[in-house]
């Protein structure tokens, strides 16, 4: 059971996903606004995600790396540059993952969407 003190942890913090797969990016909407998040998207590629950041302000966001073949990572640099904490929720390990951004918190994929929105507001908090 979600206690109080989980579900609101993240209320009104604007939380950008960008994912590719509809169901994985469906699931952790629903997991991020059970917890309280204003949800931002989700998005599927890395033009969307650019655009919303340019016209939006977000407090974190979650990443899948590889976007039907286009790579995640100028959204990376963007929130790098926003000072906007992301995770990367993600099918690679670690050594592929470029050396710039191998200090970004990874969510290896199958995961349980509520797990990751357990474990943002830790994120979120230290930024």
């Amino acid at each position: 059971m979600t206690s109080t003190a989980e579900t609101g942890a993240l209320t009104y913090r604007r939380v950008l996903i960008v994912e590719d797969e509809y169901f994985l990016a469906d699931d952790m909407a629903q997991s991020l606004r059970k917890f309280g998040a204003d949800v931002v998207g989700p998005v599927r590629s890395t033009d969307e995600a650019l655009a919303l950041l340019a016209e939006e302000p977000v407090d974190a966001a979650v990443l899948d790396i590889n976007l039907k073949g286009q790579m995640v990572y100028p959204v990376a640099d963007a929130l790098r540059e926003q000072g906007v904490p992301f995770i990367f929720a993600t099918g690679y390990d670690k050594a592929a993952v470029p050396e710039a951004y191998r200090d970004v918190p990874r969510w290896e994929k199958p995961f349980r969407p509520e797990d990751l929105a357990k474990a943002l507001p830790g994120l979120v908090q230290k930024s």
